[in-house]
């Protein structure tokens, strides 16, 4: 007997087990949409991540007086996330980062090809007003220096930068992000430009209006409004603020080399003695993206160990499927074996009748993975994501699993008396 001819029996035979197929393909689809969807759904926050924390590029970093936490979970105040998604102890870090060590360092970093600039966040707490419209308590505010809209890969929707000399002076001067001015002036946002707003009931002019950037896990990123750091200092920053510098250069492969020079000027800045670590963070710009999905290796582990329960259970349920078969039709396989048929026929129809009920469960639990993921990346604003790798990784799972449930049934079937089997009711 061909191949085919086995194939089509074994098909055949599938399809004519309407309920009893339906159940097994189902409990292995629910196996494979848990994994596959939480693989997507990781896939579609690596983007989003991406998105969010490389705005500057891959040839930036910054310092901050201590590493951004990424946490998905519990912990103790004394951890944080190290650059290898490891837990570690604090060292020195945790002393704020001034306004004058941070214009030391924009005054006196001369590497070549570098563009460098300093900000400072204020807090989110902040209300926006004009005329009689009025923002919730929820704008972001941000202190920046000329080179703040560039380093972090900002556009203008409309109107112009603070300059150099507003920044130095500290004027009453803002740019609003898309949300703010659509606030007030709704789809006309751009219209906000040259108009006079009150940030917590202090003038500004803004000067001019961000363009939209989406949002991040649920949170707008353009509910803010920015200032000149001086001007932030003088009106609204309290005692527990620390500046952030960012470096861009010209050319990726002098990263290091900047790198190494921004760490020695600072060092310095900072008072940092030969013998000791040194009491800031530098990052690169791409490393938080890395950093985050390390955060998130959890629910990979999570979701790898919920499908390989449910396929165990999966293949436990085909097996005794596949047994029940064999009882159900051993006439069949007397009749197959009294006309010639031989034993290793009757256990490949078998095999093959394993492997496609298992095949037919990967397939409806990769789609219906791929759907569940992505109505997650839907929220999150992302692209439509497909793991490719995972979904090859599914079919030969269950085809591994299809095969082990049946490999027994198979050989009980291969071992019938053809007499017997006959004389079988």
């Amino acid at each position: 007997m061909k191949f085919s001819d086995t194939f089509l029996l074994a098909f055949r035979t599938v399809k004519g087990n309407t309920l009893r197929t339906a159940l097994t393909v189902a409990i292995i689809a629910f196996g494979i949409m848990a994994l596959i969807g939480i693989i997507t759904a990781i896939k579609a926050m690596n983007q989003k991540f991406t998105e969010s924390f490389s705005s500057m590029g891959a040839n930036a970093f910054t310092i901050r007086f201590k590493e951004r936490n990424i946490r998905f979970g519990g912990g103790g105040d004394d951890l944080t996330v190290s650059q290898k998604g490891k837990k570690e102890k604090k060292s020195n870090l945790g002393r704020n980062i001034s306004k004058e060590e941070a214009e030391y360092f924009i005054n006196n970093y001369k590497f070549p090809g570098v563009v460098s600039g300093l900000s400072v966040f204020g807090n989110r707490s902040n209300t926006v007003s004009f005329a009689d419209k009025k923002t919730s308590p929820n704008v972001m505010m941000f202190g920046g220096d000329e080179k703040y809209l560039e380093l972090n890969g900002y556009t203008l929707l409309n109107g112009r930068n603070l300059t150099l000399q507003e920044v130095r002076n500290a004027q009453n001067v803002c740019i609003l992000g898309y949300d703010v001015a659509k606030k007030f002036f709704d789809e006309a946002a751009d219209k906000a430009v040259g108009k006079t707003v009150r940030i917590n009931n202090l003038p500004y002019l803004v000067l001019g209006v961000l363009d939209s950037r989406g949002s991040t896990f649920g949170f707008s990123r353009d509910n803010m409004a920015i200032i000149g750091y001086r001007n932030l200092a003088k009106n609204f920053a309290g005692n527990n603020t620390s500046y952030v510098l960012a470096v861009k250069v010209d050319d990726i492969n002098k990263m290091n080399e900047a790198m190494g020079e921004a760490e020695a000027l600072f060092r310095g800045v900072r008072k940092t003695l030969i013998t000791e670590e040194s009491n800031f963070v530098m990052d690169k710009s791409d490393s938080m993206v890395e950093r985050a999905m390390n955060s998130l290796g959890f629910l990979t582990i999570s979701a790898t160990v919920i499908g390989l329960i449910t396929l165990i259970g999966a293949a436990i349920g085909l097996m005794n499927i596949m047994l029940v078969s064999v009882a159900e039709r051993t006439k069949e396989v007397g009749l197959i074996k009294a006309i010639g048929g031989k034993s290793k026929v009757v256990k490949k129809q078998f095999l093959l009748e394993a492997v496609i009920i298992s095949i037919l469960g990967a397939i409806f639990g990769i789609i219906l993975g791929i759907l569940v993921g992505n109505s997650f990346a839907v929220v999150l604003g992302t692209g439509f994501v497909v793991p490719w790798g995972w979904v090859l990784y599914g079919i030969l799972i269950c085809s591994g699993v299809g095969l082990l449930a049946g490999l027994y049934p198979a050989i009980k079937a291969g071992k019938l008396n053809p007499i017997e089997a006959l004389r079988y009711e």
